[in-house]
């Protein structure tokens, strides 16, 4: 990659491999994260042996250098080109002109971070209660562990679980969203008063999840997973990580809009730890602005993930918070709209830290 963009004369030289080998992609270098993504440099990657192609441009000659070096894909990068310019609307009135954190609320004997702390109904209430006085913008409702080789619970276990304190939750005024792979449970909690579905199978495991979602008129998170919580970790392999979830990805969103949900309501998640070694979770992360091709807003969700200890000392999940900031920090240098998070308080403090450094009228001292 090289170090400095290319001047528009050296960019009329750098021309991609041919044939284009399974497309092409734009990933904004050094984005400006809000409502509309600000950014000045692209790099062209294209598929490509041994190992992808990268081109850095100037945003501004991008257009005539694909009319010029790549004539067949000039429709595709104007397309991709639109959608990391486009601005992202509001996720259920909660404006995107700033970072927000969603909270993870497991109701789950068995997650692996915290499984057992909030399994009790009340304990639930409380602590979702709490982590939105602590500044979650969403707090995250689950009653299925999705730790690499869980068993799912009974459909009327985790509509035990999840209903009542969506309901308690959602009474009080809070934006809620249900994580769960089922049409029954999401039909069920939607009706409860939440009003965003954060789906692991991106709509994928249950036929009648994208119907349910379409007809509540609901944000649908849409992450990506290879296999299932059983068998996502069982030698994973990818050609190119990156470019290989947003294929992915895109083709989720293509689903959920052939059936009723518009892209203005989808938001993408690249499923860090679901079906991916430690260095595919890498990978993913320093490429983390090409997702915003996709032309939705982005959430990124590396709280506590196995990779960190991996990466460290081996560390427990309730003592990978350092990790878990510094992951959740770059993501969103790379743009990131959500960041999904089990200690709230925590990250808002790092965040509040992060925006003053970065741009001094956002957070400065009262």
């Amino acid at each position: 990659m090289p170090a400095v963009p290319l001047t528009e004369r050296e960019a009329e030289d750098a021309v991609p491999p041919e044939p284009l080998a399974g497309g092409v992609y734009l990933r904004p270098c050094n984005p400006v994260p809000g409502e509309a993504l600000a950014f000045d440099l692209v790099d062209v990657l294209f598929r490509g042996r041994p190992e992808r192609r990268r081109v850095r441009l100037q945003h501004a000659v991008l257009a005539r250098w694909a009319e010029k070096n790549a004539p067949g894909a000039a429709c595709e990068i104007a397309a991709l080109s639109a959608r990391l310019r486009a601005p992202r609307g509001p996720v259920c009135g909660l404006s995107l002109d700033r970072p927000r954190l969603m909270g993870v609320l497991n109701v789950t004997p068995d997650s692996f971070s915290d499984g057992g702390d909030f399994a009790a109904e009340d304990a639930a209430i409380a602590h979702g209660r709490a982590m939105a006085e602590a500044g979650a913008d969403i707090v995250d409702v689950g009653g299925e562990s999705t730790r690499p080789g869980a068993q799912a619970p009974s459909e009327a276990e985790e509509l035990q679980r999840v209903v009542p304190v969506v309901r308690a939750l959602a009474g009080d005024g809070l934006l809620v969203s249900v994580d769960t792979r089922r049409a029954a449970v999401m039909e069920a909690a939607l009706a409860a008063g939440a009003r965003i579905v954060n789906d692991i199978s991106a709509l994928g495991h249950d036929a009648e999840a994208r119907a349910v979602v379409a007809r509540h008129g609901a944000w649908a998170v849409l992450a990506h997973m290879l296999g299932t919580p059983e068998t996502m970790q069982r030698g994973p392999r990818y050609d190119d990580a990156s470019l290989d979830v947003f294929d992915a990805l895109a083709a989720s969103v293509a689903a959920a809009e052939a059936t009723g949900i518009p892209r203005s309501r989808i938001i993408v998640d690249p499923g860090i730890g679901f079906g991916k070694k430690a260095r595919h979770n890498l990978e993913i992360l320093r490429d983390c602005a090409l997702f915003h091709g996709l032309g939705c807003p982005l959430l990124v969700g590396v709280s506590r993930k196995s990779f960190i200890g991996r990466l460290s000392a081996g560390e427990a999940p309730k003592a990978r918070l350092p990790g878990s900031l510094a992951a959740g920090l770059h993501a969103l240098g790379e743009g990131a709209h959500i960041l999904r998070v089990h200690d709230v308080a925590e990250t808002r403090q790092a965040l509040a830290m992060w925006r003053g450094i970065r741009d001094p009228v956002a957070e400065a001292p009262r």
